[in-house]
């Protein structure tokens, strides 16, 4: 870093709290104009400027001509833009939210009923309980005696039938059996017909996930927009984001393909 050098007397000092070095310069006239030279380097941005103010006898009135300027460590000098905290942020929050999207999908997945006994395929359920809407999964403990049993045992013994109720109304397409005591789920063979039923809600869960992520995205370039980035940093971050965008498309694909041959699976 250079420092052009003025034809004056001049003190530096620095600023015990904000971590500014600042120039207090002595008054004089050389060849006809006074030379107010003040310099200040942000303590987060690295960005140094010295200037001088330019006018006639006495120093009134002028411009601010600058003497040095000097950018480091990935920032903008125009208002000490940290261009690498922007982006790792914004690829943070974009990550952080294209995952819960993918959550979203696998608990749907969970809930579409298979040839084997799953006791998530009960926690779309609700049961009315005493008049509030009360999941399934709270009334009573549920348990997989074998691959094509489910065992519901309510806390409350005086629930069974709005358990039984509910089981009945709902579209996992199973008849509960009640024995006074406990509910049982036979998981009865599914048609070919109901497989590909099922096949169906899975690709349909799957494009709604693959929506979700893309409005992230879509979410994470209007911020980008919004901030004053140099074209070249700004382009990276956004290639960033739509392989970030790409990475999880792909993730939900191979999810469905997974979840459709457990399905299909005879």
């Amino acid at each position: 870093m250079s420092i052009v050098r003025a034809p004056q007397v001049c003190s530096l000092q620095a600023a015990p709290i904000s971590k500014t070095l600042v120039f207090r310069p002595c008054t004089t006239r050389a060849a006809g104009r006074t030379l107010a030279p003040t310099e200040q380097r942000d303590a987060t941005s690295r960005t140094l400027v010295i200037s001088f103010a330019k006018g006639g006898k006495g120093g009134k009135g002028g411009k601010a001509e600058t003497a040095v300027k000097e950018e480091k460590g990935g920032k903008a000098a125009a208002g000490g833009v940290d261009v690498q905290k922007i982006s790792a942020d914004a690829k943070k929050d974009a990550d952080e939210r294209m995952k819960k999207c993918l959550n979203v999908v696998a608990d749907g997945f969970n809930t579409i009923r298979t040839g084997r006994a799953n006791p998530a395929i009960l926690d779309k359920i609700t049961v009315d309980y005493f008049g509030a809407p009360t999941p399934l999964k709270q009334m009573g403990a549920v348990t997989v005696p074998d691959s094509q049993t489910l065992m519901i045992a309510p806390f409350d013994r005086s629930t069974l039938k709005d358990i039984e109720r509910a089981i009945q109304e709902s579209d996992i397409g199973i008849n509960p059996n009640n024995d006074g005591e406990r509910i049982r789920l036979v998981m009865p063979p599914m048609t070919q017909e109901r497989r590909k039923d099922l096949a169906k809600q899975v690709s349909k869960m799957t494009e709604d996930g693959k929506v979700a992520v893309r409005n992230v995205r879509k979410d994470a370039m209007k911020k980008v927009d919004k901030v004053e980035l140099p074209k070249d940093d700004k382009k990276a971050l956004e290639d960033d984001i739509q392989k970030l965008t790409d990475l999880y498309v792909k993730k939900l694909d191979d999810m469905a393909k997974a979840k459709t041959d457990e399905v299909m699976k005879l």
